[in-house]
């Protein structure tokens, strides 16, 4: 690869994003060729720039889009947005790689996180693996299936609207689910009104339907879901997705619960693709 190309691509989007003068660039230019350094290394060098500028350009030309801190107005939960360049945020993009291998492809692009019980991070994993899965250019939709305690429209900063069991109810289309713009292939179903019937309204043809249609449409499919062992929401969930996720948390989560939750999902005659093991 030219060398010298990127720097110029650098240059020229710090310029645009008003991070630079054409009078810095001739500086950083200068400085460049006499100590031998990258466009960028000089920039910061200089001062005229921080890293984060430079690593939030280098992700620009790739294609790869995340936040700067507060940007989006997100939950800080969404380390995927925000911490690119963590252990943690890897950790992720590393459980991307294993579902791709293990699930995704043309016959399989649902899958739904169950937690084995409550506070494992079912939510912060199933919105963070959505955005990873975004940056990857794979059309990636968020279903909040929790109607007991749904948080996805709190990570994503919607506020409270019409979502999933509105729709099952018959009282909205699919114009609830959202695009979001900071990533532009990222949509999210939230949850909706919370509902006196949970269980019988994800038991209902109308959910199976538009789990059919929503497979048409997008790559990647990530459904939240309630506590897997307390409710049997969760059951209806996987046995239309045909595969489950299990999210458990370390130093909390106990293993006969965990067993317990996996002998259910297969009585839902549904695949256990994996296991997350959160550590907060």
């Amino acid at each position: 690869m030219d060398g010298h190309k990127p720097n110029k691509n650098i240059g020229r989007l710090l310029l645009d994003a008003g991070k630079l003068k054409l009078t810095d660039i001739e500086l950083i230019i200068q400085s460049q060729n006499e100590l031998g350094l990258r466009f960028g290394e000089a920039a910061v060098k200089l001062g005229m720039v921080t890293e984060d500028d430079i690593l939030q350009i280098i992700a620009q030309q790739f294609d790869y889009p995340y936040l700067q801190s507060g940007e989006g107005g997100f939950n800080d939960e969404l380390v995927a947005a925000y911490q690119p360049y963590t252990p943690q945020v890897e950790a992720i993009r590393s459980l991307r790689s294993q579902l791709l291998l293990r699930w995704f492809n043309e016959d399989h692009k649902q899958l739904a996180l169950a937690g084995v019980g409550s506070g494992e991070g079912c939510s912060f994993t199933t919105a963070n693996l959505a955005i990873v899965f975004s940056q990857l250019g794979q059309s990636t939709l968020v279903v909040d299936a929790n109607l007991r305690n749904p948080r996805q429209h709190l990570l994503f900063n919607l506020g409270r609207r019409k979502g999933l069991s509105d729709y099952l109810a018959g009282s909205i289309g699919m114009d609830a689910v959202l695009n979001i713009p900071a990533f532009v292939d990222l949509s999210v179903l939230p949850a909706g009104t919370l509902p006196p019937n949970p269980q019988e309204l994800l038991g209902r043809p109308a959910f199976k339907s538009l789990m059919k249609n929503l497979n048409k449409k997008y790559d990647v499919t990530l459904l939240d879901t309630p506590n897997g062992l307390l409710y049997a929401d969760t059951l209806n969930i996987v046995a239309v997705t045909g595969a489950a996720l299990l999210v458990m948390h370390k130093h909390h989560t106990r293993m006969s619960d965990a067993l317990a939750l996996q002998t259910l999902v297969a009585n839902a005659k549904a695949q256990i693709v994996g296991v997350v093991l959160n550590e907060f």
